[in-house]
């Protein structure tokens, strides 16, 4: 689809567009971080023009944060999804759940990347409540304990370090790298390294 078609093409809502920038912008951010991405990359990504990105979101900052906001919504309703079912089984549901964020490019390195942002006045209040509201969310609705919400949390974390890493290309070549990599998906390895981005891909 063209930038022109995008801009003016009459069945496609706000509501829509919005959703396909964001959707750019998860890649373009998860892959470059967001001090080395620029408004017109996402744009590119987006089949959009920059300027109509600017008028969308305002600045790169705001459309970060929309971003990870986002994100973090993904996150929790995902994990609502997950909470049917036997209660023994509920750790390892909303584990595969997280994994299957991966689907989406970018939105793992996305959450990643905001933790290190936590000094910006913009973005550092945001991601800490995104962060905050995910960590409740594992303990008070989920009815982990503090010690389980911690290593599920931690587990999380490790996910995003591999996918940040794009370890995924050294996997059966590398033992340290398998292992890791086996210990963070052990259901569901083969399936969720269709979806990991390798080294050399721009995201």
């Amino acid at each position: 689809m063209s930038v022109d078609e995008v801009q003016t093409a009459p069945r496609m809502k706000a509501a829509d567009r919005r959703e396909l920038i964001l959707e750019a912008a998860t890649a373009v951010f998860g892959a470059k971080s967001y001090v080395g991405t620029t408004t017109d990359e996402v744009a590119h990504a987006a089949g959009v023009s920059q300027p109509y990105v600017v008028r969308l979101f305002g600045t790169k900052a705001k459309l970060y944060i929309a971003v990870i906001e986002r994100a973090y919504a993904r996150i929790i309703g995902e994990f609502e999804s997950a909470l049917p079912g036997p209660v023994e089984e509920r750790r390892r549901r909303m584990g595969a759940a997280y994994a299957g964020l991966l689907a989406e490019r970018g939105m793992l390195p996305v959450i990643a990347n905001s933790t290190a942002l936590g000094g910006d006045p913009e973005i550092g209040p945001v991601a800490r409540g995104g962060f905050a509201s995910v960590w409740r969310f594992v303990r008070d609705e989920a009815g982990f304990t503090e010690e389980e919400t911690r290593d599920f949390m931690a587990s999380g974390m490790l996910i995003n370090a591999v996918v940040g890493l794009r370890l995924v290309g050294a996997y059966g070549t590398e033992a340290s790298v398998t292992e890791v990599l086996d210990a963070c998906f052990p259901d569901a390895v083969n399936r969720v390294r269709e979806f990991m981005p390798a080294a050399d891909e721009p995201w």
